[in-house]
């Protein structure tokens, strides 16, 4: 079970920024289909700069007994495309957070 960890973790976090996306409405109970594109954009672009990071040999992926045993690609494990989905996430939050925050003012 160990090797659920990291995905656990990453699931766990994601649930936490939907919970407060529903909360205070800030990106898909805003507008989902804004949010949609603006991930799945920002997430090419991570996902594209993982692959030429890895070609150029500075990504690895490194041995942990925490991660899944399986990779989409050499050096791209499946908890990636998580984690690239929790950092888009999380970086629309906050503008769209702060922004609300900052007409408040």
């Amino acid at each position: 079970m160990q090797h659920l960890a990291y995905l656990g973790v990453l699931l766990v976090s994601i649930c936490g920024l939907i919970y407060i996306d529903y909360r205070y409405k800030l990106a898909f109970w805003h507008d989902a289909r804004r949010t949609t594109l603006t991930i799945i954009i920002s997430m090419c672009v991570f996902i594209l700069w993982d692959i030429t990071g890895i070609i150029m040999g500075i990504f690895l992926k490194g041995v942990s007994r925490y991660m899944l045993p399986f990779v989409i690609a050499p050096q791209f494990p499946v908890e990636e495309l998580f984690f690239l989905f929790l950092l888009s996430f999380v970086t629309l939050l906050l503008y769209r957070g702060l922004g609300r925050w900052r007409r408040i003012l």
